[in-house]
């Protein structure tokens, strides 16, 4: 999962953030990456749409405003906080990052903004699954158990926006059903297991 820069980025996202919100933006990166995949074999994705660069930088960085000072406003600091590293998004990416946060009140007018907020929360469940099997590795998951968390065991990681993840099946969004939604980000997240002790 490799594009230009991505060794400055993830040094700076590393640098700026807790561990475990650090493992969550990779996390996202890897599941926006399967997302943008999935689309591309199945010819969803417009012309218009942005390229898979910033569909993972957007994943990788979405966070990293989330400490110290910055926290309050999170996501709109994004910029500012790179800045620290001597590092810039464009545009589009920076418009990405703020449509995980619904309250930027933002136009979801591409499929990478709806992937960004279907997924982020998202991946907190497909964590909190694995931990509570007894090698806490996501290898052991199976697909069927986190897909049964997130439908019918609602208290299960609850801090997961349920209603959002759910959204990726909007006709006029991504129009992926949901167990095939959380097929993808689960197979995505596993693939870098080990990068984020699981």
């Amino acid at each position: 999962m490799d594009y230009p820069n991505r060794s400055n980025y993830l040094n700076a996202v590393k640098s700026e953030l807790e561990t475990n919100i650090f493992f969550h933006s990779l996390a996202l990166e890897a599941c926006m990456g399967g997302i943008y995949d999935y689309l591309k074999e199945n010819n969803q994705l417009d012309d218009n749409e942005p390229g898979k660069e910033d569909w993972l930088l957007a994943g990788l960085v979405h966070d990293i405003d989330y400490s110290a000072e910055l926290k309050e406003q999170h996501p709109a600091n994004t910029k500012k906080a790179l800045a620290k590293h001597d590092l810039e998004i464009s545009d589009t990416v920076h418009q990405i990052i703020l449509a995980h946060n619904v309250r930027q009140k933002i136009k979801y007018d591409s499929k990478a903004k709806w992937a960004i907020l279907c997924a982020d929360s998202l991946t907190g469940l497909i964590v909190a699954v694995a931990l509570v099997y007894p090698s806490k590795k996501l290898a052991d998951v199976k697909l069927s158990s986190v897909i049964k968390r997130f439908k019918k065991e609602p208290r299960f990681a609850a801090g997961t926006r349920r209603e959002e993840v759910m959204l990726c099946e909007k006709k006029d969004g991504l129009n992926i059903p949901i167990d095939k939604f959380i097929e993808i980000c689960f197979l995505s997240i596993q693939s870098i297991a080990t990068q984020i002790g699981l």
